[in-house]
């Protein structure tokens, strides 16, 4: 019997990567720093990672721990990237590959809102009403909204799409509200999206300057009668009619009114009461409030018959 020598066979495990949690972040946002372990011991773990969409701002492959990293989505729905991680075991001069582990990083897009149309309205008129919409999928979106002058009839802000309704203006110029919509997306976090702006001008109610009531003789020629508002920040048509086309004048026109030969054949005067309404246009034209005031026609004076008489000297 000679002299006994041993030797050893160390068999290796299979390592295997701890479970690492799924990650969503907004686009541009940080992401949470992955730091890979394993419970398998007795020997050195290299772990080297792929990924499968390195458009969110990673690289395709690595090894080691991954880094924060700014996330990128340049679309309208969720990028989905799935980093693969397989361990590689190192133990008496053997390397084993392990059981390699997934897991994702959700980046969600920046949420946007459509185009929403401006409005013009006129003062006591109902406004369209708005809704909002966005090219944004795969998350839920709630629209929050703010106004700049909640004279107009609407609130300060709220949230959702905006009903009709009354616009006011008690003022003598347009009034234009700036409405600011912020989208914020959520699908497993919730993100501030990309705000957007529109306008609701609403039109004062046009008033026109009185103008002091006409007494004319007949035959009389007439003074020219212009008219004037204080409403601002548009045109202004005026609009006029008249009761009583008999005195000379057309039973209707439009501006000035011109100057006309007064005619009165009865024995009385006559009045012909005169409504001009303005019509107030900027982005849409709104009727004002008519103003009236008259003209009117004396009659020609005349002197009844008188008889002739014949008288004796010294008669009575």
């Amino acid at each position: 019997v000679g002299t006994p020598t041993s030797f050893t066979i160390t068999v290796n495990p299979t390592a295997t990567v701890n479970a690492v949690a799924n990650q969503v972040v907004c686009n541009n946002a940080p992401t949470t720093a992955v730091n890979f372990s394993s419970p398998t011991t007795g020997g050195t773990i290299v772990y080297n990672w792929t990924n499968n969409t390195p458009s969110i701002g990673l690289a395709a492959a690595g090894t080691g721990n991954i880094s924060s990293f700014t996330a990128t989505n340049a679309t309208n729905a969720p990028v989905i990237a799935t980093i693969t991680v397989t361990p590689s075991y190192t133990n008496g001069g053997t390397t084993c590959v392990g059981i390699p582990l997934s897991f994702t990083i959700t980046v969600n897009p920046f949420a946007t809102v459509n185009t929403v149309a401006n409005q013009v309205v006129c003062n006591n008129a109902p406004t369209a009403a708005v809704t909002f919409s966005s090219p944004t999928t795969g998350g839920t979106i709630v629209y929050n909204w703010t106004n700049n002058t909640p004279s107009i009839g609407l609130a300060a802000s709220g949230t959702g799409n905006i009903p009709s309704f009354t616009a006011t203006n008690a003022g003598n110029a347009p009034v234009t509200a700036t409405i600011t919509v912020t989208p914020t997306y959520t699908n497993g976090v919730s993100c501030v999206g990309t705000p957007t702006t529109f306008t609701i001008t609403v039109n004062p109610t046009a008033v026109v300057n009185p103008v002091t009531d006409v007494v004319l003789c007949n035959g009389a020629v007439s003074t020219p009668i212009s008219f004037s508002s204080p409403t601002t920040g548009g045109t202004i048509v005026y609009n006029w009619t008249n009761s009583l086309p008999s005195i000379g004048l057309a039973a209707s026109g439009t501006g000035t009114i011109p100057s006309f030969t007064a005619v009165n054949l009865s024995n009385a005067p006559v009045v012909a009461t005169i409504t001009v309404t303005p019509t107030y246009t900027n982005g849409v034209s709104c009727v004002g409030t008519p103003l009236t005031f008259t003209i009117t026609v004396n009659p020609p004076p005349v002197i009844n018959p008188v008889a002739n008489q014949t008288l004796c000297n010294n008669s009575p």
